[in-house]
């Protein structure tokens, strides 16, 4: 969709998916080919090393460059991908949380390892319901940086997300999410996943965990990393790797759901599969671009 109408619009494409951003994953994370990105000017996608961990803050401060960049010179701009809180970050503001004291992060670890997740989560609920919430099952790193932030502060980390101002005026963009059938985004998942294998993911993971990174770095938490590390170190077969990732993917894919559901309700939706049935539906809504 994208490809087909920075096309259209002679436009550019920001990368806004968290994992896209990691040279070390293009196979794993679905990362544009190089004949995808002949098509139209690229940015942001492959051009962070997995030592490198970006944080949402990081990323809108370089896509707010861009964008300032790129309109300047009157281009038209399509920011496309799975990460929703970068795309609420630019339509709505990021919140600049003052600097949390290192001791507050090791005692917000050490309650984390010592309580569980779920004891820590429910003690979080207490003070930032929003942010128990929201946080997915799993994600101890940002468990632990929404108690550390209330822990130090004395304001929940989801008050201080509602401040700050956004890099797009309200005005100045249109949105889209796609939504197709559940049933056929799974079958879909499954499909892509046996043909990552096939282009070579447990290649790249094994080349990932051989650098020996700390395991709390994001490109280290990429669905699909740690099923697949599982085979590199022998510890599973590889049709229970690829299965396993094929469950956190399809998992993954419903919280991205209850997100769209959630923080962009007001987003026009594509339901259609087929790519030209969802081209056909975004002209009903940008009949701008039909040609003639």
């Amino acid at each position: 969709m994208a490809l087909r109408l920075a096309e259209a619009a002679d436009a550019e494409i920001i990368n806004a998916d968290s994992m896209q951003l990691y040279r070390d994953l293009a196979v794993l994370t679905a990362r544009p080919s190089a004949q995808d990105e002949a098509r139209a000017p690229h940015h942001l996608f492959g051009t962070v090393d997995a030592v490198d961990g970006w944080s949402v803050g990081k990323w809108l401060r370089a896509a707010g460059e861009l964008l300032a960049r790129l309109t300047e010179a009157h281009r038209p701009v399509i920011l496309v991908g799975g990460t929703g809180l970068y795309f609420r970050a630019l339509t709505q503001g990021l919140a600049q949380v003052p600097p949390v004291p290192a001791a507050a992060r090791r005692a917000a670890e050490a309650d984390f390892d010592l309580m569980g997740e779920s004891a820590f989560r429910g003690r979080l609920g207490a003070y930032d319901p929003a942010a128990a919430a929201r946080i997915s099952q799993g994600d101890r790193q940002r468990l632990v940086r929404a108690w550390e932030v209330y822990a130090a502060t004395g304001t929940p980390l989801s008050d201080w997300q509602q401040t700050g101002e956004p890099v797009l005026a309200s005005h100045t963009w249109r949105a889209v999410a796609l939504e197709p059938p559940r049933e056929r985004l799974y079958a879909r998942i499954d499909a892509r996943l046996e043909a990552m294998v096939a282009a070579g993911a447990v290649e790249e993971v094994a080349a990932l965990i051989s650098r020996n990174l700390d395991p709390d770095l994001p490109a280290m938490k990429a669905v699909g990393v740690r099923e697949f590390a599982a085979y590199v170190r022998g510890e599973t077969r590889l049709d229970e790797a690829l299965t396993a990732a094929q469950r956190e993917t399809r998992r993954y894919a419903k919280r991205q759901l209850t997100w769209l559901r959630g923080q962009m309700a007001g987003w026009p939706r594509l339901t259609a599969e087929a790519p030209e049935a969802q081209w056909r539906q975004f002209l009903a809504l940008e009949p701008s671009l039909t040609p003639g």
